[in-house]
């Protein structure tokens, strides 16, 4: 987990660095988990996304139990930025999940008030639109990507698949499949990475970079993704895709009643390509 919190550290440390103390003033209005996904609206008003990890928590089976998943609910509206932030380091996944939904409505914050220099972004882009996989001999792909994979299919690629639920693949893709625990046999040899952005949240990521080779093409992509990318572009990661809350009181309405991209994108939430300027990736770690 080292490494993975050392990632979201030095974001929740810039984020810290260009807010100051505004981040004891700035509190949490609204927090929602829905089936999908978890969204937070600040005071700012500004709102945040994260996948919610209903997998990983086993405890959640049943009312007494789940009461363990989220012991602060009830109290959660008006706490400070400064307090969210820090449940991103608790062991407790959904704090965590809320941390990092907190941390991307910030982000969004900043990026208000200061437009970046060293990166763009692009909005209404779809991440994967923005990859030509023609333009790569191999490909790894961690997470059951749909549109991914059915882009990948149908250029006819080479690629390996990387997911911990083999159900989530349908029979044509089934070849392509490898259990994460191959992941070293794989990852060396692909010139384009392709990773969802669940790896930020169960700590898998920093292991997956650290397999990758210097040249290869890395895009981490999710709502959970939707952070400022200074950290992940410093170890190695090219591209984020994730996902900007337009209308943060709508969305949040959309997710309480389980719903999904089909039903906010292009009304109260849209995706976005968050990328280096230059073409030329910037030696590794």
């Amino acid at each position: 987990m080292a490494n993975e919190l050392t990632m979201l550290g030095e974001s929740v440390a810039k984020i810290e660095e260009l807010l100051g103390d505004e981040l004891d003033t700035i509190t949490l209005e609204r927090a929602v988990f829905g089936l999908f996904f978890t969204g937070a609206k600040l005071s700012t008003g500004d709102g945040g996304l994260c996948f919610t990890p209903v997998k990983e928590m086993p405890e959640a089976v049943c009312c007494p139990s789940s009461a363990k998943a989220m012991p602060l609910s009830g109290r959660l509206r008006g706490r400070t930025a400064r307090e969210c932030l820090a449940d991103i380091f608790c062991g407790n996944i959904l704090r965590r999940t809320l941390g990092i939904a907190v941390l991307n409505a910030l982000s969004m914050a900043v990026w208000k008030r200061r437009p970046p220099e060293t990166y763009e972004i692009l909005h209404g882009v779809d991440a994967f639109d923005a990859l030509d996989v023609s333009k790569y001999k191999k490909t790894v792909v961690v997470g059951a990507l749909v549109p991914m994979l059915k882009k990948l299919m149908k250029a006819g690629a080479d690629f390996k698949v990387l997911e911990q639920d083999p159900r989530t693949l349908k029979e044509r893709e089934m070849p392509h499949y490898l259990p994460p625990e191959r992941a070293a046999e794989c990852i060396p040899d692909a010139d384009l990475l392709v990773i969802t952005g669940v790896t930020i949240l169960n700590d898998t990521l920093p292991g997956l970079l650290d397999l990758a080779k210097p040249e290869a093409e890395i895009l981490v992509t999710g709502p959970t993704a939707s952070m400022l990318p200074d950290a992940f572009f410093e170890h190695g990661v090219d591209m984020l895709g994730g996902i900007q809350v337009t209308n943060a009181d709508e969305l949040l309405d959309i997710i309480s009643e389980a719903g999904s991209g089909y039903h906010f994108f292009g009304k109260s939430a849209e995706r976005t390509v968050i990328r280096k300027k230059n073409d030329q990736k910037e030696g590794g770690e």
